[in-house]
């Protein structure tokens, strides 16, 4: 018997006006599960993180969350969100914070303390427990704003942007911080910027471009499907080449004095365009080999880059 998804999203719609926000939006997270949400500026993204957590109500479609509609009363209840935004009390000490927000999502007694502490650990703060958070670097208020997030330990978490603006150090803790709730079976939905962030931490990567989800899997399918597997070869030459030297090469391209070619075996296409410089007396200056990226996968699909 398949497993049951953490996240079913159908046929979701929403116009504002004569803007078409959400054009049909299908998608799924299974339980444990990183997935990347990829796209430009406009291109729908806060729109469907806002009909997910509840404030926007779109015309049309479905939501289901561990397969309960999310319009049933308490559906959204193992959800848990981390806005792009830091939802911080600046007058307020780390674990005063906690409490705070606790309160607000129905915690407790006993139950609300154990999460105070969970969540001060899960960020790295319980030294700095006392202090209030306007004294916080960055970094440390987004690790917070993570832990106020999963205070109730949602089994759904959408992450927007989590790592905006932060130093390296922090970049690599709030990774581990996701990794941590993925490895406890927790379902993620991971709106980011950075390519290499999505490329490192997401197990599969949705581009969502005008309201659609145009291309949905792992890093190496989006590449296959759309850019090819194999690798690029640049090389420079000490002068323009000639144009016999491309023409040995089907798919080759050449620009003054650099050839391009991508070759599912670059191992043997080199010592051949090697061989085919030095019959044509052209020198080589130097010789690069790159492979695909996310990013040539991005303009490909979306023809824009990712902040456009």
């Amino acid at each position: 018997m398949p497993l049951m998804n953490a996240l079913e999203i159908h046929g979701l719609t929403k116009r504002f006006g004569d803007l078409q926000a959400l054009a049909g939006v299908d998608l799924a997270l299974a339980p444990g599960e990183v997935l990347g949400l990829l796209g430009p500026n406009g291109a729908g993204k806060s729109t469907l993180v806002r009909a997910l957590i509840g404030r926007v109500r779109p015309d049309a479609g479905e939501i289901r969350l561990l397969d309960r509609a999310a319009a049933e009363p308490g559906a959204r209840d193992v959800l848990g969100y981390v806005p792009q935004d830091i939802a911080l009390y600046q007058v307020l000490s780390a674990a005063e914070n906690l409490r705070a927000f606790g309160r607000y999502l129905g915690l407790a007694g006993d139950r609300l303390e154990r999460a105070v502490a969970r969540g001060l650990e899960f960020a790295a703060l319980t030294d700095r427990a006392g202090e209030p958070v306007e004294r916080f670097s960055g970094g440390m208020k987004r690790r917070l704003n993570i832990a106020v997030g999963i205070l109730h330990e949602p089994r759904i978490v959408l992450a927007d942007e989590p790592t905006v603006g932060v130093d390296p150090q922090s970049r690599e803790r709030i990774h581990g911080m996701i990794g941590e709730l993925a490895a406890a079976g927790v379902a993620v939905l991971y709106t980011t910027h950075y390519m290499e962030e999505a490329e490192r931490l997401c197990d599969r990567i949705a581009v969502i471009d005008h309201g659609r989800v145009i291309a949905c899997g792992t890093r190496d399918e989006l590449v296959r499907s759309t850019v090819g597997a194999g690798q690029q070869i640049v090389v420079d030459g000490d002068r323009a080449l000639p144009a016999a030297l491309a023409a040995e090469f089907p798919g080759a391209a050449a620009e003054g004095d650099r050839l391009l070619l991508t070759s599912p075996e670059p191992a043997v296409a080199i010592p051949r365009l090697l061989a085919a410089f030095a019959r044509a007396g052209v020198g080589v200056r130097d010789l690069k080999l790159d492979s695909p990226t996310l990013e040539s996968v991005f303009l490909r699909l979306t023809g824009r880059e990712l902040r456009e």
